[in-house]
């Protein structure tokens, strides 16, 4: 048995490896328009976690809405984190420069003035979702149910920093970029702690509150408010 579950966590940290290598891929080379690269995302995601659950016969990262006392926590949080990514950044604007940020979105996804509240309705609802599921749902809280803690807490939001790596890499300077990966590292880290009880609802609100708290930014960005 212990061989047994050494060899599916081994199966998920090569999965989520590989996936994350796809998408950076996606990004990087192939560049596709917004939409579809976000259909890519979902077929990748199900895709690898589908490809587990065949192969090692374990469907739980399917089943990831439990019953949890967390979620009690997870509405204040995102409220707390809306505010604070709003106010930091009203905050610090006069000191960022983020000016290129919406050329780069238009050039690299074509998401324009127009386009971007219906983008932004998306990334808060559903990609949020499809980020809770394959970042906690499948990578943390098998590992985890495998019986590898520390593992499951250290891989999974390392490789949900990493991950936005390949989007935010043209967004501004490698400091700014260091920054972001530490952020979302610790954001990871309380992600984890949030589902330690076997559902994503806790980390789904709150990284909904993150969402919008960008997604703010990102209106002020482009002039909409």
């Amino acid at each position: 048995m212990i061989d047994q579950n050494r060899r599916n966590a081994y199966g998920v940290m090569v999965l989520v490896l590989i996936c994350c290598g796809i998408m950076a891929w996606v990004e990087g080379v192939l560049r596709p328009v917004y939409p579809v690269k976000s259909a890519l995302k979902i077929a990748v995601f199900l895709g690898c976690a589908g490809l587990y659950g065949l192969l090692a016969r374990d469907w739980g990262p399917f089943h990831p809405f439990g019953r949890t006392k967390t979620v009690r926590l997870a509405a204040p949080l995102a409220l707390g984190v809306l505010v604070f990514l709003l106010g930091g950044y009203l905050l610090l604007s006069p000191w960022l420069d983020l000016s290129a940020i919406p050329e780069n979105l238009a050039a690299k996804e074509g998401i324009t003035r127009e386009t971007f509240p219906l983008t932004a309705a998306y990334i808060t609802l559903c990609n949020s979702l499809l980020e809770e599921f394959f970042f906690r749902g499948f990578a943390f809280l098998t590992l985890y149910r495998l019986g590898h803690v520390r593992l499951a807490y250290g891989f999974s939001a390392l490789a949900f920093a990493l991950y936005h790596v390949s989007i935010t890499s043209n967004w501004g300077s490698p400091v700014l970029i260091l920054l972001m990966v530490a952020g979302l590292t610790a954001a990871g880290l309380l992600f984890n702690w949030l589902d330690r009880e076997g559902s994503i609802w806790p980390s789904w609100l709150v990284h909904m509150g993150a969402n919008l708290g960008t997604n703010g930014v990102g209106f002020i960005l482009f002039s909409t408010i």
